[in-house]
C-alpha cells in the first residue's frame, strides 16, 4: 500500500484548496501557510458560537443569548464568515467545488471536541427536495459524511424541509424567522438523546433555532450545533 500511495501522490499530489500548493503529508488539503492566515474564531459565546471581542467567563452566555435563549445547549464554529472562507463556502455550495469539504472536515472534527461529549446522532440541515434536485447535493450532508466516518455516530434521515423557503441571504433577523416558520418536519420520532445539527454557516442562528425546536419536540433531550463558520 505504501508504494501505491507514493505513486498516487506523485501523479496526483494533494494540494491546498486555498492556494494550490502541494501539501505536506501532515497537511489535510490546507497548507500551514494558509491555515495560519484563516479567520479563526478566538473568543466566542459557547451557546450560539457568536464571535466576541472580549472573552466572557465559562458558563456565561452572550447578551443576545441572554435576551433570547436558543433552544440548543451549545454551538461551535472554527472560523469566521469572512474572506476567504465566505468565498470557499459559496464555491462549495453554488459551483460544486466539493473538494473544500476535504479541507473543512478536519477543522469540524477538531471543533466538535469543544462540544458536549454525550452527542449521539448527527443531523445535517436538510434542503427542500426541489433545491436538492437542482443543486445535486446537500452541502451539510457532505460535511456530515466525514464526521460520521470519524465518530461512528448515526445520521438522522427522517427530518425534512417541507417548505421551499427563499434564500436567507439578504434577510434581516425578523425576515429570517418568518421565512423559516414551519419549514421543517420529522417523520416519526427522534430516538437520539443529544442531536448535533451540522451546517455550513451560522448567520443569525434562526435555521438552527427552528430545526432544534422541531427535533426537541420529536423526542430529543438536547441539541447542539456545529458549522464551518459564524457570521
Amino acid at each position: 500500500m505504501t508504494v501505491v500511495r507514493a505513486f498516487d501522490a506523485a501523479i496526483m499530489p494533494r494540494r491546498c484548496v486555498f492556494c494550490g500548493t502541494v501539501c505536506e503529508p501532515n497537511e489535510a488539503y490546507c497548507c500551514c501557510g494558509c491555515a495560519a492566515e484563516l479567520p479563526w474564531v478566538e473568543n466566542r459565546c459557547t451557546r450560539c458560537a457568536g464571535p466576541l471581542a472580549p472573552p466572557v467567563r465559562d458558563g456565561v452566555d452572550c447578551a443576545d443569548c441572554q435576551q433570547r435563549p436558543p433552544p440548543f445547549v451549545a454551538a461551535a464554529t472554527p472560523l469566521r464568515y469572512t474572506f476567504p472562507i465566505d468565498a470557499a463556502i459559496k464555491a462549495m455550495k453554488f459551483q460544486r467545488r466539493l473538494y473544500y469539504v476535504q479541507a473543512f472536515s478536519p477543522m469540524l472534527a477538531q471543533t466538535m471536541a469543544r462540544l458536549p461529549q454525550d452527542i449521539d446522532a448527527l443531523l445535517p440541515v436538510p434542503l427542500h427536495w426541489r433545491r436538492h434536485a437542482i443543486r445535486g447535493f446537500n452541502q451539510a450532508a457532505e460535511l456530515c459524511k466525514p464526521l460520521q466516518k470519524l465518530t461512528g455516530l448515526p445520521i438522522l434521515a427522517n427530518v425534512t424541509r417541507i417548505r421551499p423557503t427563499p434564500y436567507q441571504s439578504g434577510l434581516d433577523a425578523d425576515e429570517r424567522r418568518r421565512n423559516l416558520c414551519a419549514a421543517f418536519a420529522i417523520q416519526g420520532s427522534v430516538i437520539a438523546r443529544h442531536v448535533l445539527i451540522v451546517d455550513d454557516v451560522i448567520t443569525t442562528g434562526e435555521t438552527c433555532r427552528q430545526l432544534a425546536s422541531v427535533v426537541l419536540a420529536a423526542g430529543a433531550e438536547k441539541v447542539s450545533v456545529l458549522a464551518i463558520a459564524r457570521a
